[in-house]
This record gives C-alpha cells, structure tokens and sequence, in this order.
C-alpha cells in the first residue's frame, strides 16, 4: 500500500492534494474515476462543468501513476430528434 497524491489540473492551474491517500495499486484507478465524478457532480449543481479538467494521480516521488480526464470520466447521450 503507497501513498498516492490526486492533483486537480485544468491545464494551467492545479489544484495540489496536500496529504494524499494510502491506497492499493490496483484501486488508483477507481478512486480516481470516483473522484471526478464527485467533483462534476458538485459543479453540475453549481451550473457548470469544466470538462478540460483532469487528475493525475502521483506517487509519492511524483512519479504519474494514473491520469483520468473529465470528458473520459461520463458518456454523454444526444436527444433525439
């Protein structure tokens, strides 16, 4: 179990997690995904979603370890008609 760090990006601006979380390897991923649905789902109420947002998930050296963007994180379904 390491200690993995989940950063806010947008492009310019990052959003740095401070404290990081003990997680297993194999459960990044799913944490990650969770995470920015989380935060669209707070932004959907707030009116407006930031869909050039992503997370990057650090070990502990910095090292990338996983990388989840917003528009990869939902499916979209068109109206019909």
């Amino acid at each position: 179990m390491g200690i993995y760090f989940f950063h806010l990006r947008n492009g310019e601006d990052v959003l740095l997690d401070p404290e990081g979380r003990r997680l297993e390897l194999a459960s990044i991923a799913a944490a990650a995904l969770s995470e920015a649905r989380s935060i669209m789902s707070a932004d959907c109420h707030a009116g407006k979603v930031d869909l050039n947002q992503n997370i990057d998930v650090e070990d502990s050296a910095g090292k990338l370890i996983h990388r989840i963007s917003f528009v990869d994180a939902i499916s979209f379904i068109q109206p019909h008609g």
